[in-house]
């Protein structure tokens, strides 16, 4: 038997008279007796098995506060063990307050027999009826409407006043050590009330009279910034919260704080986009009229749970917004111009990770690569550590132009001279795209904004960070150099994972036996991290085959190694000609020699 079946059977069992119509159990009230009503009211219960407020109950007289099942054994003085979903090892919640003996029960009191017919009037404006008023112990003290707020022991020592005109004076009568965050919370009763069931928590106490004409339970915070000082535990044995607050980005700040502490069981209800600054149920019921209930049921209808997962739908959307982009021009720009090394990657995506004994050619070839990116119109910032601005910008002039960098500073023949100026020329371009950043003070927040702004400043969804490099990061203490490159490695997972990012990492080798770097590549070979072969999508080695002491730099040729993918199979990728001196790799054919 499903549980609102076992509802309705339990209610019939208890309430004689009662009658099923559709998804609602009637019967007449056996609370209005004894709470001095002459005749028997109504009592509802909500038998929905789809809603959320199956097993609520209350009596149209409103005799009695509604709730749910539990609330109802209790009333009835029935066995709980009788109750539909019972767990009898729920511990209740207890409030560790030493309750004062002096309360202000009495003041309430006067002050709900001084309410004006005016101040019933102004509420009636936003369809709060003076039922509600009495049932929440509404008063007024001859300037400010009286909010009582009654604590878990039944009595009131503190009150929220609050000016009727809606000035936004106010101040908090009674005793001040019950007028602090923790105490601000309105209808208090309602929380146990809801046991096991569903229940609102609403910013403003004038909101919530709004939700309990319309039979709602809730309770309410005097502002949203309580919210930040309310004990979760409170609401350990409710399912459901429903949470809305006033349409202010502060009080929206306060409920994801709160909805973030309390979980899954919170329900967060949002406002239009077009709703003004401010607004709130009272505003709502105001200008919606007879019309409130419909509109308030379907932000109820529209609420969503506050979840540490996306939505199945979102999910699929972004899936399949991943497909598409394979398939975009933007990710088909993200080439690094060497024929076989996007062959052999399937262009640069995902964290690259390139391992070089030093002076091995490594930053050369990381400008090459940037700058060829760069031209392609991709987003790339370069973080240098090794070589300094001018030094990248010349190397990239030089490869551009095939002018020396030596031959800058002095006389050029015509032809050097126009191949310069178109070089510049290019350079120029590029740094539309190509941004290099040296800034030793560099965190992961910062690389982040840097992100966000260059894909803004270039409307390119996505981007290709060079690291120069990986052991030369910012690190908070030179001895903790290992965890630090881990720390950095995680935030460059979640940097590739959240913004549309690809990484080219250089990274040191340790020396072999010798002091050698040589050998057979394999992913021993890098320094300072085990955690590079569990964040690199792609490990590569980048190798001499010359000997720095008998070849002179015309014959410089490198092997790269793919020697760890998720995606590729690893071996050798291409060997590299550096053409001397401008600062440029040539990928070399299987039929070509050493050069």
């Amino acid at each position: 038997m499903a549980l609102h079946e076992k509802f309705a059977q339990f209610y019939q069992d208890n309430l004689p008279g009662a009658v099923i119509e559709g998804t609602m159990l009637k019967a007449p009230c056996p609370f209005c007796s004894g709470r001095g009503r002459k005749e028997a009211g109504t009592l509802v219960a909500f038998l929905n098995g789809e809603g959320f407020f199956a097993g609520y109950f209350r009596c149209l007289n409103r005799c009695v506060p509604g709730g749910f099942a539990a609330h109802f054994a209790r009333l009835r003085q029935l066995d709980p063990e009788s109750v539909p979903g019972h767990d009898p090892d729920q511990e209740p919640y207890v409030q560790q307050v030493e309750w004062p003996l002096k309360n202000i029960n009495q003041d309430v009191l006067k002050f709900q027999n001084s309410m004006t017919s005016a101040i019933r009037q102004g509420f009636a404006e936003i369809g709060v009826s003076a039922a509600v008023l009495e049932e929440l112990h509404i008063g007024f003290n001859g300037r400010y409407i009286v909010y009582p707020y009654f604590q878990e022991n039944g009595c009131c020592y503190a009150a929220h006043c609050l000016a009727p005109q809606g000035t936004g004076e106010e101040f908090w009568y009674g005793d001040e050590n019950f007028a602090t965050e923790e105490f601000r919370l309105f209808n208090v009763a309602d929380i146990n009330h809801c046991q096991d069931g569903a229940l609102f928590i609403v910013e403003g106490e004038e909101n919530l009279l709004c939700l309990r004409e319309q039979g709602y339970p809730g309770v309410a915070v005097s502002g949203a910034a309580d919210l930040a000082a309310m004990d979760s535990g409170r609401f350990a044995a409710i399912k459901t919260l429903f949470l809305l607050v006033n349409y202010t980005p502060e009080s929206e700040a306060a409920a994801r704080a709160f909805a973030a502490r309390l979980g899954f069981k919170v329900r967060l209800l949002r406002w239009p986009a077009q709703a003004p600054r401010a607004f709130n149920l009272a505003r709502m019921a105001r200008e919606e009229g007879d019309n409130f209930r419909t509109a308030l049921q379907k932000l109820v209808a529209a609420s969503r749970s506050f979840s540490p997962f996306k939505t199945p739908r979102r999910e699929y959307d972004l899936f399949v917004q991943g497909l598409e982009r394979r398939r975009s021009s933007d990710y088909q720009a993200l080439q690094s111009g060497m024929a076989r090394l996007d062959e052999a990657l399937g262009g640069v995506h995902g964290i690259n990770i390139i391992g070089g004994a030093p002076k091995a050619g490594k930053s050369c070839l990381a400008i090459q690569l940037a700058g060829q990116l760069a031209a392609n119109e991709v987003p790339v910032i370069y973080y240098d550590f090794e070589n300094g601005r001018q030094k990248i910008y010349q190397r990239t002039l030089a490869r551009l132009s095939r002018v020396a960098v030596s031959r800058f500073s002095g006389e050029l023949e015509a032809e050097e001279e126009q191949r310069l100026r178109r070089g510049r020329e290019e350079l120029r371009r590029l740094m539309t795209w190509l941004r290099v950043v040296n800034d030793r003070k560099l965190n992961p927040e910062i690389m982040r904004r840097h992100v966000d702004f260059l894909r803004h400043e270039t409307h390119r969804d996505d981007a290709v960070i060079v690291i120069d490099s990986l052991h030369k990061l910012p690190f908070k203490d030179f001895s903790e150099r290992r965890t630090g490159i881990d720390a950095w490695l995680r935030e460059l997972e979640d940097i590739r994972d959240h913004y549309n990012v690809a990484f080219l990492v250089i990274s040191e080798l340790q020396r072999q036996e010798g002091g050698r770097y040589d050998g057979v590549p394999h992913m021993g070979l890098f320094k300072g991290s085990g955690d590079i072969e569990y964040t690199a999508d792609n490990a590569m080695v980048f190798l001499p085959d010359w000997d720095a002491v008998t070849n002179n730099a015309d014959n410089r040729v490198n092997s790269l190694w793919l020697v760890a993918s998720r995606e590729n199979p690893p071996g050798l990728v291409a060997r590299y000609h550096l053409d001397f001196p401008y600062w440029g790799f040539s990928e070399l054919q299987d039929d070509q020699g050493d050069g």
